[in-house]
């Protein structure tokens, strides 16, 4: 590892108050794997964030969506046997869903609109700086 990636994405709200959560394809394996997360990526050289974030999820779901409100960064360090394995920083939006219908991206495996109802019901299942995330955007309150 001799790099820190600048990780992307949005915490994505839908006209019925529901969170766009989403798995990546079992081919990509990392550390995201297996568990359900907020759609982003990798932020690439010469574009905003606002731009990185539109594309990632265009990419990812192919939804276009609207920004209302950056939220915390914080990063995850991962070290295996003394060495750092992977080093993101995670710069996240509130956003809400403007148009498209979700459809999976290349990476992307699955997604789901979760209420906040069922929000507690899965939320092991989430991976843990998805969890996080969510606590940031205090989705609790903002999804009506």
């Amino acid at each position: 590892m001799d790099e820190i990636m600048v990780a992307v994405g949005a915490v994505i709200v839908n006209e019925a108050g529901r969170v766009l959560l989403v798995k990546h394809v079992p081919e990509r394996n990392g550390f995201w794997q297996g568990k359900w997360i907020c759609p982003g990526g990798k932020l690439e050289l010469g574009e905003s964030m606002e731009q990185g974030v539109a594309r990632e999820i265009m990419e990812e779901t192919n939804l276009q969506i609207r920004l209302i409100t950056p939220l915390t960064p914080f990063e995850r360090i991962v070290k295996s046997d003394g060495k750092t394995t992977l080093h993101v920083i995670y710069i996240d939006f509130l956003a809400q869903l403007v148009s498209g219908e979700f459809r999976p991206g290349s990476d992307v495996g699955e997604g789901i609109w979760v209420s906040r109802e069922d929000l507690p019901k899965i939320w092991d299942e989430l991976h843990q700086d998805t969890q996080k995330l969510l606590n940031l955007a205090e989705v609790f309150r903002t999804i009506r």
